[in-house]
């Protein structure tokens, strides 16, 4: 159950989940054991995690995109310097044979030393592609954003089941004391000939039945812990314990219509998304102002002569028009591509809406289901240790054999689990909602308290 419950908590990250799987581990490990609450997991894994690390990197990156973009629209200036020794041959050009004119020139210098600049004064196209550019880097920053959301939900679920794995260990150890006892008891019961050898195996069994869910308990637990710290970056061996004991507390009073208005306000992948769709359409519209007119001023000004001491100052300055007559339909096959694109990321930010809207309400009908199957549970659990005292008095009172008291201890352990899974299902759902709601990296902690943020 483990396993499911696992992946229908960790299934609500859109990414692979390799991503958020690993980390960069800092730091090297200790010997001592190292207090690890719910919040500082979390924070581990904002500044650790491979996933949050990438979602940075990729926003770093739009920025430098949305540099180069702006750069188009401002000044190019390059400066150089030239020396040219040269000699003419006249003859070779047809102009040989002039009385009193050398058909030799040269050699002769040349030095020239100039600047020249270009700037767009009138370019459609540039202007819109750098403001598209812009859009697409704040998308990509709400994108890193919405990637801590994910880190912190995935953490959560890991140390919820982590928590879960080791409340297994705390109920398995009391079933072992309690079947290690009704096992002595038999024995001596059947040293002193009240029972037959039957209830001394069948005890026995018990015993060593529980002895094994033990066991697969504390390897659950330290399989968990592995893959928590490699979530948040822990270094190879360092040993740690849970800080956060996250019992049951009721969720928070938000009507659903509120909790999903909310999360339309919140949401940094809708909005990053949100944010695509208006970076498409600059797109296109940077691809229309190809059909319209650009202007561009270009000049120089440098200083050449034979050598410095007998240089003069020289400039040029240009302004010029260019409109595009013909352009073989590359601009409107562009035009289809990018209403392509423009019509898919419409269809995304409509499909995240309802998406988000069905996330919060499944987590309200999780909520709801847990909760009732927590408090049962806990009913359950007093019943069945109830039953089993009363098994043990009777079997003691030699009033009926150990199938009845083993019968009990099993009811015990299942009544345990269906606690402690139900629990995790529950405070799993509250992390969901908060995950669901927005600012997941400071929702969730104080969710699992019962209050909301």
């Amino acid at each position: 159950m483990n396993g499911l419950l696992a992946s229908a908590l960790l299934a609500q990250a859109t990414f692979a989940q390799d991503r958020y799987s690993g980390s960069v581990a800092v730091g090297v490990a200790t010997s001592n054991k190292l207090p690890l609450t719910l919040a500082d997991a979390i924070a581990r894994g904002m500044k650790t995690n491979l996933g949050a690390l990438l979602a940075n990197q990729d926003a770093v990156s739009a920025q430098g995109a949305r540099d180069a973009a702006f750069s188009r629209l401002l000044p190019n200036v390059t400066a150089g310097i030239s020396e040219v020794s040269q000699q003419i041959n006249l003859a070779a050009f047809g102009f040989g044979h002039f009385p009193g004119v050398s058909e030799i020139v040269g050699p002769f210098g040349l030095t020239d030393l100039r600047a020249n600049v270009s700037q767009p004064l009138l370019n459609f196209k540039s202007i819109y592609a750098m403001r598209a550019a812009n859009t697409d880097q704040k998308a990509a920053a709400l994108s890193s954003q919405d990637a801590r959301d994910i880190v912190a939900l995935v953490v959560t679920g890991l140390y919820l089941q982590t928590g879960a794995a080791a409340s297994r260990i705390e109920t398995g150890i009391a079933q072992v004391k309690a079947a290690q006892a009704v096992f002595d008891q038999a024995v001596d019961f059947q040293k002193n000939g009240v029972v037959p050898a039957i209830e001394v195996l069948r005890s026995q069994v018990e015993l060593q039945t529980q002895q094994q869910r033990l066991i697969a308990s504390r390897s659950d637990v330290e399989k968990l812990k592995l893959r928590l710290a490699r979530a948040i970056g822990l270094p190879d061996g360092q040993a740690f314990d849970l800080s956060d004991n996250l019992a049951f507390t009721p969720a928070p009073a938000l009507k659903v219509e509120d909790a999903i208005a909310r999360a339309y306000t919140s949401r940094t992948d809708l909005q990053s998304a949100v944010a695509r769709v208006q970076a498409a359409e600059l797109s296109r519209k940077a691809v229309d102002a190809e059909r319209l007119p650009t202007a561009e001023f270009n000049g120089n000004y440098g200083d050449i002569g034979p050598n410095p001491g007998t240089s003069h100052g020289t400039y040029a300055a240009a302004v010029s028009l260019s409109v595009p007559v013909f352009q073989g339909g590359r601009v409107k096959s562009e035009l289809v591509q990018v209403d392509a694109e423009l019509e898919r990321r419409r269809a995304q930010v409509a499909e995240l809406r309802g998406r988000i809207a069905a996330e919060i309400r499944t987590a309200y009908l999780d909520l709801a289901s847990a909760g009732e199957q927590t408090k049962v549970a806990q009913s359950t659990i007093a019943l069945a240790q109830r039953q089993l005292t009363q098994s043990q008095d009777r079997f003691a009172a030699g009033v009926t054999g150990n199938l009845e008291v083993v019968q009990a201890q099993e009811a015990v352990a299942a009544a345990n689990e269906t606690y402690i899974a139900s629990l995790y299902l529950y405070n799993a759902a509250k992390a969901t909602l908060a995950r669901s709601l927005g600012n997941a990296e400071a929702t969730i902690p104080s969710i699992l308290q019962g209050v909301l943020q």
